[in-house]
């Protein structure tokens, strides 16, 4: 499959500032993103907030459904929110949870998530377990199967996770749960953009996304999917007049739509940039990024291996990030000289992934994360340099 990389390149100005390797923590936006956001902040600016939200709610309403054809959902399941975090607590803290209840998650999860699993335990007696790896170092399938019970309330897992390019076998884990009757909570972080995703193939009951990451999009952008299985069960632990209506004075009815996990006061440029950076990547087609997207990192992780790095990705399949070490060169040294280079990279280490780090003793690591705009002699630049910190 052929990629148009100088299009892709000519419509991205940061593409000619620097070489840009931390698309897993904010990837470079194209033009048409910038540019609508900061059209919309000079309207509002002339016009006032409230009036320009409702000359432009047509386009906000679209939002909806580009975030829903993205995923494979129908707009009323879709909630917009300021990142991916508080689109995964407002589903995770919705649930019930009590003394003996089972929260079965990855070894590669997230730290804003497994914090938010052991502050619900301590609060409710409810139990987190870590489900092991196979062989290959994704999630253990088997593993999962077997420890389903009666008294596991939630699976949720990372697809990707910040400290390598390791991809979790979702669609499996997502047959399980449907099999078993358990919510499915799944963070597609930084799966969003660079993998093509479908939540009914994935049979997740939740997925949360952000817009900064493999999407291109404005920061401080998010969004969330929930089913109705799931949200018709749930009731948000905050509402607002956005996502409830206040009836009488003593009633409320909760939005039936996803809505009722966002709140009213929102940043509407952002939101406009986050439906044109996600109609960006539909215009790309996701099976295009996402080939081009592993083939980049595949080359990226043999070149290291060539130059004398230790590449810690694992797993049977494995998308853009890519996470290496040197011997005897501290990681944040060599992010450094990197830098000086004009070569954005960022750290991953163990206080954002405790479970894993100390599983596999995993020192601090240098994260290199490509998109496809990202080139061949780019790489070769990245790897020049690390060969020069041997």
């Amino acid at each position: 499959m052929s990629f148009d990389v100088e299009r892709a390149r000519r419509e991205t100005p940061g593409c000619a500032e620097v070489v840009h390797f931390n698309n897993a923590g904010s990837a470079l936006p194209p033009a048409v993103v910038t540019d609508t956001v900061v059209d919309y902040l000079r309207r509002e600016a002339r016009v006032g907030g409230y009036e320009l939200a409702a000359e432009a709610a047509g386009r906000l309403d679209a939002v909806y459904a580009s975030v829903a054809r993205l995923v494979g959902a129908d707009s009323d399941d879709i909630a917009l929110t300021d990142n991916a975090t508080r689109s995964w607590q407002a589903v995770f803290y919705a649930l019930p949870f009590g003394r003996g209840d089972r929260i079965l998650t990855s070894r590669a999860e997230y730290a804003s998530n497994a914090i938010a699993f052991l502050q619900v335990a301590r609060r409710t007696g409810a139990v987190v377990e870590v489900i092991g790896d196979d062989e290959s170092g994704q999630l253990d399938v088997e593993e999962l199967r077997r420890r389903v019970d009666g008294d596991v309330k939630l699976i949720a897992v990372s697809h990707v996770p910040t400290q390598g390019g390791l991809v979790n076998p979702a669609e499996e884990i997502g047959a399980v749960a449907a099999a078993a009757g358990i919510p499915f909570l799944l963070d597609a972080c930084q799966s969003a953009g660079q993998l093509d995703l479908d939540v009914t193939r994935l049979q997740c009951d939740a997925l949360s996304g952000t817009g900064r990451k493999y999407l291109r999009g404005p920061r401080g952008t998010g969004f969330l999917y929930v089913h109705p299985r799931l949200r018709e069960r749930l009731e948000p632990a905050m509402l607002d007049l956005h996502s409830a209506s206040w009836e009488s004075p003593t009633e409320y009815v909760v939005d039936p739509t996803a809505k009722r996990f966002e709140v009213w006061e929102r940043d509407f440029a952002a939101v406009c940039g986050l439906g044109a950076a996600v109609d960006y990547a539909l215009g790309w087609g996701l099976p295009a990024i996402e080939e081009r997207v592993a083939s980049l990192a595949a080359t990226l992780r043999g070149r290291l291996s060539e130059a004398g790095a230790r590449v810690h990705d694992v797993g049977a399949r494995r998308c853009g990030l890519v996470t290496f070490s040197l011997a005897g060169t501290p990681a944040a040294e060599v992010k450094a000289r990197l830098a000086e280079a004009r070569i954005n990279t960022s750290l991953s280490t163990r206080t954002s992934a405790q479970f894993d780090f100390t599983a596999r003793a995993l020192p601090d690591m240098v994260r290199a994360s490509v998109h496809y705009y990202n080139t061949e002699d780019e790489i070769d630049l990245l790897v020049r340099e690390v060969e020069k910190l041997r």
